[in-house]
């Protein structure tokens, strides 16, 4: 192949890369920016890698605010379960707790999530 044209195909693959890295670090995904369904999907995903004992802050970084969140005291303890959206129900534009997981958190760490959290904090 001629000289010229290896150049000029090594050239564009290089800056695409450049294109590529720049996009990514100057467009990082983040849950507040993106619709429903991208929403949705990486609640998902990110909900699926959480481990019990996080702190609510770490939480609140990693999927922004909740859809709904309730909260109560028992005794000497805090209980707090935000739900997140992550399963389609209902086009009707509101978002319930049906189509939420509940994350459960005892003193702002995570004890529990699924529909069995939201149960344990019902029964308190």
């Amino acid at each position: 192949m001629n000289k010229k044209i290896v150049n000029r195909i090594v050239m564009g693959v290089f800056l695409y890369g450049i294109f590529v890295v720049a996009v990514i670090n100057l467009y990082p995904d983040k849950p507040e920016d993106m619709d429903w369904q991208d929403r949705e999907a990486y609640n998902k995903v990110q909900i699926s890698k959480l481990e019990l004992g996080l702190h609510k802050t770490s939480i609140l970084e990693l999927l922004g605010s909740p859809d709904i969140t309730e909260a109560k005291r028992n005794n000497d303890k805090e209980f707090q379960v935000m739900f997140y959206r992550t399963q389609h129900m209902q086009a009707d534009g509101i978002t319930t707790e049906d189509e939420c997981t509940p994350l459960l958190f005892e003193n702002n760490e995570l004890i529990a999530w699924g529909d069995n959290a939201y149960q344990s904090f019902i029964d308190g």
